[in-house]
């Protein structure tokens, strides 16, 4: 491969290649690998290397593809000729739709003579299109790893228990109904995931899987389980949560390797007295203790609807035709009244990030929540479903109304919102009714009135300032049309802030639309109010005029010499035809249309200032935040305790929506493998009711044993939203236009610590740890090392709300009486050695960093655990192919 690479890199010099060293030498990591499914061509970079050096190739042992790719097809072919190969990859998800969400790739099937790769061990077909198993697969006589997730299977094939060696098989999340018999014939079996499939029945030969240590058979169609399930003696956990079960059987108790058993949002309303005994089985949202209705009774007065109440981290539930109430751990609140769902029917959700390339704000909007995305989309209810959303209130935004807007897929629309703030929590939620399900967000919106307009005429008046009307003559329209009205106040002390001009004054922004694209037949009569101080006694009639502006306030075009104007003592009144924006404005100037459009732009603006802090206890520790002005005090006085930092950025301006950079310079740097690190830069989206807020660790790579090291935070733009004015836009061109501030940071001299001294963690030797479960990655070692860094002298609380006893933290401080820094490590790893098999353990460190006050360390832990959830949703459980490393261990550590 190092020839090939090499052959390849001097034909690019030459001009007569098209891979190149540089390209190939991303593709060729290893002398025995090849992954090219991080190109958008990795196909044709395949074909071609196989095309020109196939005798390099067909030694390939470490192979990964990405099944998105056009020339999918024809690199099949090919496969069967790499006669050493031990792994491939053909997973899809590589590509993302527009609202991104992984699209599954194009494999359907595979060539019959891909059973002849004698030497495979492991295969990832994980997102694609396979709706039955390729036979192929089932000659493997060396596969030990198989992974299907996130395809379109409805069952496995016969004697699927052929593949005798196979230890891990993953097939979550595809239309399983049944399974084979022949499965308990997989004697070697360690790890089964079978989640989110529709099976209804578990075949009695699940019981011969006597190697097995993990079963995961959550959100299925399972009404019971069989009793052959007691004979898992390897069986650590067992996760059933989110079925139907209304009954399990009591010899699961006597399982002796058992751990975990998720017993969460079933059916069950009563449980083993030898079960419920367990310490570690979770029964949560099951109705538990309700008896049955009777068969006479009128069940809709008799039966309580089931509550599930789901963990964080859980990502769907089931719902019956029985109904039933929902409660995420966000806050989120459902009820699906019974006969809402014809049948079981699984529910995914997740909440995503806004981003301002689909989310499209009007004017004027304010976004309040995150995005909820509820899958399947389009499955028409029988009922109407209600949700509640939890969101920020928008203490300043007097002339606006909250509402829950929905995406069809095509655009976005507002739905009939009703508002509710809790009495105890004082938190405000918007309540919904939907028919099907799609993408939700709660949005502040300028006050609008609405209408239907006959043709016999009508009024419509603004709530908002009831002077500001609307009349509709006889005979305006044909067929009814609907007619929406908003208005956004301006006040005096605005006007003459932004166009330093105290004789310039305007009345209420006034916007028009209807839901046709047709003008009306007659003449429509708006009435507007005076502008401040202006009445009919001392009005000059040459200063006033009449705007109107498109769509997106672009331009504004004094129209007063196109309309008739009437007057009264208090108001204006014109007739127009079309409807758009209308703004009434008097000033003595001549070129109005510019000013208006500059006070348009500004009112859409925000002034924010940045801020970056450092914790006291630990400089390594950073907070940036972007805050709207009026909150800089507030803000800054409630962290005042625990960070210390420079003054507040100068005042910039920023639109709802916008992209904005942090960059850590002159010997300051972040990890790169953040998520939302981008080109060396931390990734914000301002939304002015939203936290813009994260809080990073920094390191040094300038020796800092000397002396300390004076660097900076800056903050520049992002791409120009698409939305803002084409002069504010031309503004931010130029190379110091997209600069917005800059603050220093500065990371003291760095102390001896005892990842410097010699020995294993200063004299600690522990086993290699993993803490976690699969799904949302894991805390290694290394991570705990990370964390320990930043623990101080509040290490005795943190262990206390770990759950170590006071006898155990007066051991360890005696122990290591000399040595904080022996106490933190002897702290924290006991504790690790301790829970290492606990599946909810990191969840219990980021709760005890909590309650100890370390929110820092909290998140850090967050955000290793979110970067391991994104991993694992884009590509299920992916292998490490370490050379060194077994095929089974790659399969089961995902980060």
């Amino acid at each position: 491969m190092q020839k090939m690479a090499e052959l390849l890199g001097l034909r690019d010099e030459c001009g007569e290649g098209t891979l190149g060293a540089p390209a190939l030498a991303g593709s060729c990591l290893a002398d025995n690998r090849l992954n090219l499914d991080v190109y958008p061509d990795g196909c044709r970079r395949f074909l071609q290397l196989f095309k020109e050096q196939q005798g390099e190739v067909v030694r390939v042992e470490f192979l990964r593809l990405s099944s998105n790719d056009c020339l999918l097809d024809t690199t099949l072919d090919s496969l069967p000729h790499l006669k050493h190969l031990k792994s491939l990859v053909l997973k899809g998800g590589h590509a993302r739709d527009e609202f991104g969400s992984c699209q599954h790739g194009s494999l359907t099937s595979l060539p019959p003579d891909f059973g002849n790769l004698s030497c495979l061990t492991h295969l990832d077909l994980s997102f694609n299109r396979l709706s039955t198993l390729p036979n192929c697969i089932l000659h493997l006589p060396s596969l030990s790893v198989l992974l299907v997730s996130h395809n379109s299977l409805v069952t496995l094939p016969e004697d699927f228990g052929r593949l005798s060696k196979l230890t891990f098989f993953s097939a979550m999340k595809n239309q399983l109904k049944d399974l084979p018999q022949s499965i308990g014939e997989l004697s070697m079996l360690q790890d089964l995931d079978l989640s989110e499939n529709a099976l209804e029945l578990l075949p009695e030969e699940v019981g011969n899987l006597h190697n097995c240590t993990e079963l995961d058979l959550s959100g299925n169609r399972l009404l019971n389980i069989p009793d052959s399930l007691a004979n898992l003696k390897s069986l650590r956990r067992l996760h059933l949560h989110s079925n139907l079960l209304v009954t399990v059987p009591a010899s699961l108790a006597n399982l002796p390797n058992l751990s975990r058993l998720d017993l969460q949002n079933n059916c069950l309303r009563a449980i083993p007295a030898e079960i419920q005994a367990l310490p570690f089985v979770h029964v949560r949202g099951n109705p538990l203790g309700e008896t049955e209705p009777s068969l006479q009774a009128d069940k809709s007065s008799t039966r309580k609807l089931k509550r599930l109440f789901l963990a964080s981290g859980e990502g769907s539930f089931t719902v019956t035709s029985e109904g039933c109430r929902v409660v995420l751990a966000c806050g989120i609140h459902f009820y699906f009244p019974p006969g809402a769902a014809s049948g079981p029917l699984r529910i995914h959700f997740r909440s995503l990030t806004p981003d301002p390339q689909w989310v499209k704000l009007r004017h004027h909007d304010v976004l309040l929540s995150a995005v909820l995305e509820l899958q399947p989309h389009g499955v028409q209810f029988q009922q109407e479903v209600q949700i509640w959303m939890p969101y920020i209130s928008p203490q300043t935004l007097h002339q606006h109304e909250v509402v829950v807007r929905t995406f069809s897929g095509q655009s976005w629309s507002d739905l009939r919102t009703r508002v509710k703030r809790k009495r105890k929590s004082k938190k405000c939620v918007a309540h919904c009714c939907v028919l099907h399900f799609s993408w939700f967000l709660v949005v502040s919106r300028l006050v609008q009135n609405e209408c239907k307009v006959p043709a016999e005429g009508t009024l419509l008046f603004s709530s908002v300032d009831p002077n500001i009307k609307v009349i509709f003559p006889p005979g305006v329209t044909k067929e009814p049309r609907s007619v929406k009205l908003q208005v956004l106040p301006v006040s005096a002390e605005e006007i003459q802030e932004i166009t330093a001009n105290a004789g310039c004054r305007a009345s209420p922004l006034l916007y028009l639309s209807q839901d046709s694209t047709v003008d009306f037949l007659k003449p429509v009569r708006i009435q507007l109010p005076l502008p401040p101080g202006v009445t009919g006694l001392n009005l000059d009639q040459s200063r006033l005029h009449i705007l109107h502006g498109d769509l997106e306030g672009q331009t504004w075009n004094d129209i007063t010499s196109e309309v008739v104007l009437e007057f009264t003592h208090l108001y204006a009144v014109f007739e127009v035809t079309h409807f758009s924006w209308y703004w009434l404005w008097y000033t003595t100037k001549t070129y109005i249309g510019g000013i208006a459009k500059k006070v348009y732009e500004r009112l859409r603006l925000y002034q924010v200032n940045f801020i970056a802090l450092q914790r006291k206890k630990d400089p390594e520790q950073v907070l940036l935040q972007c805050v709207p002005k009026h909150k800089v005090e507030p803000v800054l006085k409630k962290l005042q305790d625990r960070y210390r930092g420079p003054e507040p950025s100068d005042m910039v301006e920023m639109f709802e929506g916008e992209q904005f950079f942090a960059a850590f310079e002159r010997g300051i740097s972040i990890d790169m493998d953040r998520p939302d690190c981008v080109d060396g830069r931390l990734s914000f989206i301002f939304y002015s009711h939203l936290k813009n807020m994260k809080e990073i660790y920094v390191t040094s790579p300038v020796d800092r044993k000397g002396q300390a090291v004076k660097g900076q935070v800056s903050f520049y733009r992002g791409a120009v939203p698409d939305n803002i004015p084409e002069d504010a836009s031309r503004r931010r061109k130029g190379p110091d236009s997209l600069w917005l501030a800059t603050l220093p940071i500065k990371l003291p001299q760095l102390k001896p610590r005892w990842d410097e001294n010699p020995g294993p963690l200063n004299g600690f030797s522990f086993p290699p740890l993993n803490l976690g479960n699969a799904e949302t990655g894991y805390l290694t070692q290394a991570n705990l090392l990370s964390i320990a860094r930043r623990v101080g002298a509040d290490w005795q609380s943190i262990g206390l709300n770990l759950g170590l006893t006071y006898q155990q933290i007066e051991r360890i401080g005696y122990n290591n009486r000399e040595d904080l820094n022996k106490q933190i490590l002897d702290m924290l790893f006991s504790w690790a050695q301790q829970n290492s098999e606990d599946p909810g353990c990191v969840s219990k460190l980021i709760a005890a960093m909590k309650e100890s006050g370390r929110q820092d360390i909290a998140d850090e832990v967050e955000a290793i655990i979110e970067l391991g959830r994104q991993k694992y949703s884009e590509s299920i459980r992916r292998v490490g192919l370490e050379q060194e490393s077994s095929t089974e261990d790659s399969a089961i550590a995902m980060v």
